[in-house]
């Protein structure tokens, strides 16, 4: 058996040795380059644009600009889910643009392409590119932009208001707030990030006149997804005269999920120059124009009555769109998040307002956890700020308000349905995996070293995107929640399996390849693993939201099941028998009670040979299956920090995190460690040192590359110390969860937490994030001068 072991990962020999085929190692004979004129103003008016100086310099193709992709009726890049105010009214969307016409509404807009024979013929016509701009004044908070008399960013846009949209019932809320005994409130800032994948992106595009088809390598996590929209919403094209090819991915974690302005520019200039165009974003490029994360605040509110139970929640959350409505950012806040409000604790009643806000900053899409980080953050922080308010030991009150087992499947008061679990066990494992009670003893008495000890924890939900389409409502109508693989058995009996999902870095080429093995009884060796390429894989969704595991895993399974029900047939004929009599055992077909059996191979064979086929069969060995699954599943967890702070200078010492995760049947042990231990590391990267910044008065990105950006890096982090707890998901056979978010949810709050408990006795009670040291040092100091 191979579901349940720890393979080592198939595919990291070629990374390991330097084989990885990445776009930009594709080789394209003929192929021109390109590069972006971007706006350098926040937001301006364009008078006019002047390219003729660029276009008569030397290898100079093609100038090209907004009026060019108008004129030849170019489409905008598409927002695939929207959410209306609750009022009825529709959302107040301003799609994301191709090229910026008329004006730029955030630093690194593209208002015009240079395409020539080499990088550096166009780099040098790019800077002949005379753009007349009109500089107009920027807001780039969240907050602010929200605000009465804050700059207008779009004409269409009243306040900057893109969707106002609420859940839970107001009415009952109000009542269990007038009950209650205590009330906490705490406002929180989800600071913004970058996702910061280790592969800046990168695309070629080849228009093929003789059939009148366009190919497309990018580096995405969903080239289905990708196809269809650059066919049918900016190219005006039949999805089946265009190929989108993904190969190796350096990392994605959400980024790389949407269509972007340069794929459709560089696929529209390909028809357009007659010959192949190339581009790969440089690393300082790629913090204007990509995607960022979170960027959110919100407030929250919670009520509790005897016993130090909570009777009702209350949030109002406002979210930043950046300048334009990404694909999947509108519904990151309302959709993804906030119906998580619950998080691990059976909240009675529950009432969240949420905003969606547009700045005059790069738009802001799905971040590892897509809006579930945002929300745990807040109210995991409300919850140790109530057990403080209470003084009652943070995971004595979190005990006290847990789901319990036998209440599963489980309605929260915001109508999520969570599938399965056993939170209070969860708990107690992490409670002895950590010695919470040894800490608490050591935190209390003094360091010699003077630094402050500080222990925090927070609990977390993880609601995979893996519910049935007939659940996703008319607002997802364009993308679906099924995924889908196929098993291809050659005649030599060795197997391909082509899978919908994309795999840049979560292991599938030997986790799918685990499931494939057990079920068809085969070796691990024997199966080729296909995946990224629409034409070798007739369909798909992608990756993203943790839904792989659930959705393709499924469908392979189902696969599986299908080709050993036709092999059956096959093998009852060769033996002479009727197929009941079979069973599948080790590779081979065998009549129970005797010794006569057919190897898989052999019935393979005879599949494409039809020399020994049954009657009213067809020939050959393939099948495909789409799983849609009966329901979401829910994975869960809770993590623990230990931190060590220097009252002197600010600086923090993450020494220990505990993390114990539920995420139903664990296909491949050291893989779902290393998903887990990857999102840990990032949310520790976001709660003490990731920070997007843009200067209030301009508009301009303070944090424009990695001289200005911090990321963690190894010695920024202990050894984590992680554990699983196994509840397998009812609605899937697998029974498995997702798990690849589960650290950005968790980690945070955690880290927090630990440091605010360690300022606890200089009267320290909230930082917003990053908790740098500088931040930090500042707290204190502003505690000290408060009490002095």
């Amino acid at each position: 058996m191979y579901i349940g072991t720890s393979v080592a990962r198939i595919e990291d020999r070629k990374f390991l040795t330097g084989q990885g085929r990445y776009v930009d190692d594709i080789p394209m004979a003929g192929a021109r380059h390109a590069v972006f004129v971007r706006s350098p103003h926040a937001n301006a008016a364009i008078r006019t644009i002047d390219t003729a100086a660029a276009a008569a310099m030397p290898g100079v193709v093609a100038v090209l600009t907004g009026a060019d992709w108008r004129d030849q009726g170019g489409g905008k890049l598409p927002c695939v889910m929207a959410v209306p105010f609750s009022d009825g009214r529709p959302m107040a969307s301003a799609p994301r643009q191709v090229f910026a016409v008329g004006h730029a509404r955030h630093v690194g807009d593209p208002v015009a392409m240079v395409v020539a024979e080499t990088r550096n013929q166009a780099q040098d016509a790019l800077e002949t590119v005379e753009v007349d701009y009109e500089p107009l004044a920027a807001v780039t908070n969240v907050a602010r932009a929200a605000e009465d008399g804050a700059p207008q960013i779009h004409d269409n846009v009243p306040g900057n208001l893109c969707y106002d949209t609420e859940l839970g019932d107001a009415s009952a809320v109000e009542a269990a707030f007038a009950a209650a005994s205590h009330v906490t409130r705490l406002a929180t800032v989800n600071n913004r990030v970058f996702h910061l994948p280790i592969e800046p992106r990168a695309m070629i595009a080849h228009y093929d006149q003789a059939d009148d088809s366009y190919t497309l390598y990018t580096t995405t996590q969903a080239p289905h997804m990708i196809r269809d929209f650059l066919a049918e919403d900016v190219l005006g094209v039949d999805p089946a005269r265009v190929r989108v090819i993904s190969p190796d991915v350096g990392g994605g974690f959400g980024q790389k999920c949407m269509l972007y302005p340069e794929e459709a520019a560089v696929t529209w200039a390909a028809r357009l120059c007659g010959a192949p165009v190339r581009w790969t974003s440089t690393r300082s490029e790629s913090f204007l124009a990509d995607v960022h994360g979170r960027d959110q605040v919100i407030t929250v509110d919670i009520a509790f009555g005897e016993a130090e139970k909570i009777l009702a929640l209350r949030a109002d959350a406002i979210d930043s769109l950046g300048a334009y409505v990404s694909m999947f950012g509108p519904p990151v806040a309302p959709i993804y998040g906030t119906p998580n409000l619950s998080e691990l604790y059976d909240i009675p009643a529950i009432y969240a307002r949420i905003r969606g806000v547009y700045t005059n900053t790069t738009p802001v899409d799905a971040y590892r956890g897509a809006g579930q980080p945002e929300t745990a953050f807040a109210v995991e922080r409300a919850m140790d700020q109530a057990a403080v308010e209470l003084a009652i030991d943070p995971l004595e009150l979190r005990s006290r308000n847990l789901i319990q087992p036998d209440a599963f499947p489980f309605e929260t008061a915001t109508g999520a349905i969570y599938d399965s679990g056993n939170y209070p066990a969860l708990l107690e494992k992490l409670r002895s995996m950590a010695d919470y009670d040894g800490l608490r003893a050591e935190q209390a008495r003094p360091r010699d070293d003077g630094r402050l000890m500080g222990i925090g924890a927070s609990a977390f939900i993880e609601s995979a995107v893996g519910g049935p389409k007939r659940q996703s409502g008319p607002r997802a109508a364009r993308i679906g929640r099924w995924d889908t693989a196929s098993i291809r058995v050659h005649p030599s009996g060795s197997i391909t399996v082509y899978c919908g999902s994309h795999s840049h870095g979560q292991g599938h080429a030997t986790t799918f390849r685990q499931i494939a093995a057990d079920n068809m009884g085969c070796a691990i060796d024997d199966i080729e693993f296909v995946f990224g390429d629409t034409d070798r894989v007739h369909a798909g969704v992608g990756t993203f939201a943790s839904r792989s595991l659930t959705l393709v895993g499924n469908a392979i399974r189902q696969a599986s099941e299908k080709v050993i029900d036709k092999s059956r047939l096959i093998a009852a004929h060769m033996l002479e028998c009727d197929a009941g009599d079979l069973s599948y055992k080790s590779g081979d077909f065998v009549i129970e009670g005797t010794d006569r059996r057919v190897a898989f191979r052999d019935v393979a064979r005879a599949a494409y040979l039809g020399g020994t086929y049954p009657e009213n069969l067809e020939p050959g060995l393939e099948e495909t299956a789409y799983y849609d699954p009966t329901g979401a599943n829910n994975s869960s967890g809770l993590v623990l920090a230990v931190v060590l702070v220097d009252p002197e200078t600010g600086n923090v010492e993450l020494r220990d995190l505990f993390a114990v995760d539920d995420c139903g049947r664990v296909i491949n042990p050291m893989i779902v460690q290393g998903q887990i231990h990857g999102a840990l590391a990032q949310g520790i990267g976001q709660a003490l040192m990731e920070h997007s910044v843009y200067d209030p008065e301009s508009g301009q990105p303070v944090t424009g590359s990695l001289m200005d950006y911090a990321a963690p890096r190894a010695d920024d982090l202990p050894s984590f110390q992680d554990a699983r707890l196994e509840t397998p998901a009812p609605g899937n056979p697998l029974g498995v969860k997702g798990v690849g978010e589960s650290g950005t949810i968790g980690a945070p709050p955690a880290v927090v937490n630990a440091i605010i408990n360690a300022l606890a006795p200089l009267g320290v009670g909230h930082i917003d994030m990053p908790l740098t040291p500088l931040t930090v040092w500042q707290a204190i100091q502003n505690a000290m001068a408060g009490s002095a």
